[in-house]
């Protein structure tokens, strides 16, 4: 479509060599006039320069053997990030531009460019002497620059120019006031009307000039001057930036009153161009500058310091500069990132990020030397959903470490700007726990621990090594159990680390070692994990997200995904790659299911007990010796998360003990004190609207049982399934006449005391493994409360196989 000056719009499709023939009339008139003629064309489009030195051989030899075909490299375009909704909460740019065709652009917007720098560009073939004469002598009454002496495409060349330089140098030449750059200008102009019709040149001149502001295009000048699209500009801002393009940075209303007031005035010629054209009535030019600017200037934020979520936005940014998924080499990626205008949809979910933020906040201030951090990641697809930290992103005034900032990434690993972590505690016994079951452990065995205990033997690292440590005692952290009996569930809800070094030396270091890394546990400084003793005790430093990553597999059936942060990567000509979730099965399913039960009394029998969130969820607390950190991971089904806690200014030196943070005095602080909480608050929020989903049962025939010595009736574990004051099928306080001396690793049935917790349900009466029959409790037996005798197993029984007694 081709915009005449009187504003009417006439089919423009074919090339401008077929419109009157203005470039070969201009070559033509060019080679009769000889060489002189063609400088004086040249210094008539350059009323600046003159002189003897303009009748020179060099100048002629340009115009006629610079080639023709001017390299159109693409331009730098900005990449955005979305959520997974599809809201942008972050960008990335050399030059803010979002680029766009025609039928994005108003109408009056492409009237206001043409009138005030091109009034007959549909009419000339790239030099327009007629308009060129004009602006010098326009130009000459007025004392400054009123209209344009180059023509559009003269000025989409030297803006072309400009993008192809690679230094400073050649940037100085595209710009010198040179007869040489003129008429190689003018050449590649020429060629460019061959090429291109008349509003493909207006165009790619909209998306390439600068508007001042930090906006390249007409689109980002549109949002960053007025917040809209530029097909929705009026009338008065289409003038305004029309003004704007010729002097930038003279009239940028950025940078105070003085170049707001010039911009006005750039505005207001536009709008007696366009009146003096007949594309508009002059009654409606005197209307529009009546009226003020009415700017309203949208700030155009780039990179992650100016994000609304800057920790996801660095993890982001880490992972396509890092990954050579994105690119060969680091200089493409980043080319890929701030000039290629992808458009990267992420992971991150606002409602999680939401609840981290405030449930760390509530707690934790950033002020604070103590830092908090959090990840959360859905189970089954790694997909992550938030990650948030106590201090805010960004440099400390004077570059000061102490402060309400930090430049580290903490919910992340150091591959992904984070720092080196802090020592996971506890929360690593969730892998010793998972490794003895998988091995054929059972819920109720155990053995008694002494009150101290030191690992001299039976320790050997995944090489074969034995790494035992025979001058080192270990002794259980304060407040997280003592000597005695334990069993693998109450030795869990307690966290006593005497027995839980004890079942690591039985299961094996390495067999522990291997569970942690099947579903992802990695230093957060890269190095390799220390197979060490006290590898159980989480002795490696670890970030939140990692951490997180690796519990959500057992919310998932031991199915482990590698954390991703991109869903999706749309190109800026359309082409889209869909990101798949990478797992494994690291875990057997029925061994994370007795993981999840025993965990799940973490939160009713254990170090957090009452601080449940009203739902299914497993979970484990970590208190580092010496309170030199504190960490909490839990999970549901459906989504998963893991809470740190120590000092920026560094852990071992600055340990958790008499310390103030948010504004509270704590003695020491441990699993439960606040990360726990933070976790507690932060899944209360984030599932609000979510129903509750539910742990699969565990295979109580393969995991149910066991004997521990000297442990108490009421702490062996309950059957999930009866109510509460019941546990095994008995009521609290009775004994199993038949203990089970299962060994590890046998897959022997115990058996269970069973009693209908509701008589008015209706119960199945196993007879004989060949027919079974549905009995009415009231009219079973002459209603009497009744036990069962072992009698046979039936596989097909609703909760498994069973063995029971029955007698009156």
């Amino acid at each position: 479509m081709t915009l005449r000056p009187g504003g009417r719009r006439v089919p423009g499709g074919e090339s401008s060599a077929c419109r009157e023939h203005p470039v070969l009339v201009g070559v033509a008139v060019l080679c009769g006039a000889g060489v002189a003629g063609g400088l004086l064309v040249a210094a008539l489009a350059l009323p600046a320069v003159g002189g003897a030195g303009i009748l020179t051989r060099s100048a002629a030899h340009d115009l006629f053997e610079v080639p023709a075909m001017l390299r159109e490299a693409p331009l730098p375009e900005r990449s955005r990030l979305l959520d997974k909704d599809g809201r942008q909460f972050a960008q990335f740019y050399v030059q803010n531009r979002q680029s766009v065709d025609i039928g994005k652009i108003a109408p009056v917007m492409l009237k206001a460019i043409v009138a005030i720098e091109d009034a007959r560009f549909y009419e000339h073939g790239g030099l327009d002497v007629k308009g060129t004469l004009r602006a010098i002598i326009t130009n000459t009454r007025a004392g400054s620059i009123q209209q344009g002496g180059s023509s559009l495409t003269q000025q989409l060349v030297k803006n072309v120019l400009l993008q192809n330089a690679r230094s400073e140098n050649e940037r100085d030449q595209a710009r010198a006031p040179s007869v040489r750059r003129k008429l190689q200008e003018l050449r590649y102009a020429m060629s460019l009307e061959r090429k291109y019709t008349k509003d493909q040149i207006l165009v790619r001149y909209l998306n390439i000039a600068y508007f001042g502001g930090g906006a390249f295009g007409v689109q980002a000048a549109a949002h960053r001057f007025f917040g809209t699209p530029a097909a929705k500009l009026t009338l008065e801002q289409a003038a305004t930036l029309a003004g704007a393009v010729r002097t930038p940075y003279f009239t940028d209303p950025t940078l105070g009153a003085e170049h707001k007031e010039r911009l006005m005035e750039r505005r207001d010629l536009v709008l007696d161009r366009m009146a003096q054209l007949k594309m508009i009535p002059q009654v409606r030019a005197d209307a529009a500058k009546a009226t003020p600017l009415a700017l309203h200037l949208r700030p155009e934020p780039g990179g992650c310091s100016e994000s609304d979520h800057p920790f996801f936005c660095l993890y982001v940014q880490k992972e396509v500069i890092g990954n050579p998924a994105f690119g060969r080499t680091l200089a493409e990626r980043e080319r890929r990132l701030f000039r290629d205008g992808l458009t990267i949809r992420t992971t991150l979910d606002r409602t999680a990020q939401a609840a981290a933020d405030k449930a760390i906040a509530a707690h934790v201030h950033p002020k604070d030397d103590q830092v908090a951090a959090e990840a959360m990641v859905e189970p089954g697809t790694g997909r992550i959903r938030a990650l948030a930290a106590s201090k805010r992103y960004g440099a400390n005034p004077d570059e000061s470490k102490d402060g309400p900032r930090t430049t580290y990434n903490l919910p992340a690993d150091m591959a992904h700007g984070g720092g080196q972590g802090f020592q996971a505690g506890s929360t690593f016994k969730i892998f010793t726990l998972a490794t003895a079951l998988a091995k054929g452990w059972r819920f109720d065995q155990g053995f008694n621990t002494p009150g101290g205990f030191s690992p001299s033997s039976g320790y050997k690292d995944c090489s074969g090594r034995k790494v035992n440590a025979p001058g080192t005692v270990v002794h259980n952290a304060g407040g997280e159990g003592k000597g005695g009996p334990y069993s693998l569930a109450t030795g869990t809800w307690q966290s006593v680390n005497i027995f839980y070094m004890m079942l690591e030396r039985d299961v094996g270091l390495c067999d522990v070692v291997r569970t942690a890394r099947s579903v992802g546990i990695a230093r957060a400084d890269g190095q390799p994990l220390k197979e060490v003793p006290t590898f159980t005790l989480g002795v490696n430093e670890m970030d939140p997200l990692t951490v997180a990553a690796g519990v959500a597999a057992f919310g998932a059936r031991g199915r482990y995904c590698r954390p991703m942060a991109i869903l999706e990567i749309a190109e800026r000509h359309g082409r889209r790659t869909g990101i798949a979730p990478s797992c494994t099965q690291a875990v057997e399913k029925d061994v994370a299911d007795a993981v999840n039960h025993i965990l799940t009394g973490v939160f009713t029998r254990g170090t957090m007990k009452g601080q449940g969130i009203g739902r299914d969820a497993a979970g484990k607390t970590g208190t580092n010796n010496g309170y030199t950190s504190a960490w909490f991971a839990g999970y549901t089904p459906d989504l998963a998360a893991a809470v740190s806690l120590g000092d920026i200014r560094g852990a071992y030196k600055y340990p958790l003990t008499d310390v103030e943070i948010g504004g509270q005095h704590y003695g020491g602080v441990q699993g439960a004190t606040l990360p726990g909480p933070i976790w507690v608050r932060s899944m209360e929020l984030a599932l609000a609207h979510r129903p509750a989903t539910s742990f699969h049962h565990p295979d109580l025939n393969r995991f149910g049982g066991g004997s521990t010595p000297g442990l108490a009736p009421e702490d062996q574990l309950a059957d999930p399934r009866l109510a509460p004051g019941e546990r095994d099928g008995r009521e609290r306080g009775e004994q199993d006449d038949e203990r089970d001396e299962t060994r590890p690793g046998e897959r022997r049935l115990r058996r269970h005391w069973h009693r209908p917790a509701d008589q008015r349900h209706w119960h199945r009466f196993w007879t004989r493994p060949e027919e079974d029959a549905w009995i009415p409790w009231p009219d079973w037996h002459h209603s009497r409360p009744h036990r069962y005798r072992p009698t046979w197993e039936h596989p097909q029984h609703p909760y498994g196989p069973r063995r029971y007694r029955h007698h009156g």
